[in-house]
Order: C-alpha cells, then sequence, then structure tokens
C-alpha cells in the first residue's frame, strides 16, 4: 500500500537547485568577464607605458638652479656631472647616497677624483626609494631657495619619478633628463627577458606611484 504522498509547500518548486545553478553560473561568467578586462586594461596600460617613455632628453640646454641625480647607476651620476660642467645648473644634488659615502669618495668610485667642481656638488643620504628621494630633494630645495631643477634618472624610471616629484614640488619647475644604459633594450624589448622583466615591474610601481600620490597629502602642504 502506497504512503500518502507529500505535498510541497507552497511557494516552492522542484527547480529552485536549478535556479540557484543558474546563478552561480551567472556570476562566474561576470567574474570571468571583469577579469578578462582587468587583464586586457592592465596590457594596454603597460604597452602605453613602455610607448610613452623616452627616447632620448627633449630638452637639454635649458638652465635651471639644481641638476638632481637619483642614483642607482654610475651613469646617472657620471650625466649629472657632465652637465654640471657644461654650466646647466648652480649645483648637482645626489640623492640616495649610501650612507657613509662621502663626496670624495663617490667621484673616486666613478673615477673623477679630480673633478674640479666638488664644490658644487650635494650629496643626500636619507632616501631609500623614490619617494624618499623626492622628499629629501624637495628639503634641500627649499633650504637653497631654488625654484628649477633638471632631474636624471634613467628613462624607465622617469615617468614615476616625475610623478611622485610634482606631487612633492608642485611650485618647482622639473625638467626631465633621462639616462640611456646599453643593458636596457628598449626598441625591441619584447624580445630581450631582462628589459620586459624590468619594464614590467617600472609599471606595477608606476601605477602605485598614482595610488601614493592620491592617498598621502603632499608635504608640500605641510
Amino acid at each position: 500500500m502506497n504512503g500518502p504522498s507529500r505535498r510541497l509547500p507552497r511557494g516552492s518548486s522542484r527547480s529552485a537547485p536549478a535556479a540557484g545553478r543558474g546563478g552561480f553560473a551567472t556570476v562566474a561568467m561576470a567574474s570571468l568577464f571583469a577579469l578578462l578586462l582587468l587583464i586586457v586594461g592592465a596590457a594596454v596600460g603597460f604597452l602605453a607605458f613602455v610607448d610613452s617613455l623616452p627616447q632620448r632628453p627633449v630638452n637639454a640646454t635649458t638652465r635651471t638652479d639644481a641638476i638632481v641625480v637619483l642614483t642607482g647607476g654610475s651613469e646617472r651620476v657620471t650625466t649629472g656631472l657632465h652637465l654640471l660642467e657644461q654650466g646647466l645648473a648652480k649645483h648637482l644634488f645626489i640623492s640616495g647616497v649610501p650612507p657613509g659615502i662621502t663626496r670624495e669618495e663617490l667621484l673616486r668610485r666613478i673615477n673623477l677624483a679630480d673633478f674640479s667642481l666638488r664644490h658644487r656638488i650635494a650629496l643626500g643620504h636619507a632616501a631609500g626609494n623614490t619617494a624618499g628621494n623626492a622628499r629629501e630633494t624637495a628639503a634641500w630645495m627649499r633650504r637653497q631657495r631654488y625654484r628649477s631643477l633638471r632631474l636624471v634618472t634613467s628613462q624607465y624610471h622617469m615617468p614615476r619619478s616625475r610623478a611622485i616629484f610634482a606631487w612633492a614640488m608642485p611650485d618647482v619647475e622639473i625638467v626631465p633628463h633621462p639616462v640611456f644604459s646599453e643593458a636596457v633594450r628598449q626598441d625591441d624589448w619584447w624580445s630581450w627577458p631582462g628589459t620586459t622583466k624590468l619594464f614590467l615591474i617600472e609599471y606595477a610601481k608606476y601605477v602605485a606611484a598614482f595610488v601614493y600620490v592620491w592617498l598621502v597629502p603632499s608635504p608640500a602642504a605641510a
């Protein structure tokens, strides 16, 4: 004998599990689509970043109050010294020098111990990153009462450096002077894994720099 049939509660449906699975699939598809958009956006941004990297110094003759070199390669320092010799600024400020390294020791390390304009070189030892470079330079510029600088750093580092320096010194004129190393293959970067990795890392730091300057108040406002 068959038992009494069970009736479904009013408002319930046997299709509820199927509807739940359909909702999950919709959410999964939407998440996948959002992820694809994020990947495409990042790729486009990266390609635009690489395309925007300078190919040469655009303005190599304008005189500024100071030349500022960010440490990270001997080519940067020697370029700054040559610009100082050309009379393009009153002083050269080298930011991010390791503690304990004197001006004379630095010049010896790059085989320029007899550099005649050493008295016009100042060193900054407090910076450990690009934001630190900007803060250190801003403090030195205020002490000197300078209003313009020529910024010397590697070409791949220039976009991030300019953004952070403009944040730290909004009233100072910044003239970019990119430095080019033979080890960085900018023209056909995609065929050189080392350069590709360098550009990818720098692009990530560049994006992070924009978040940083958006969230952190400028020291100039203090």
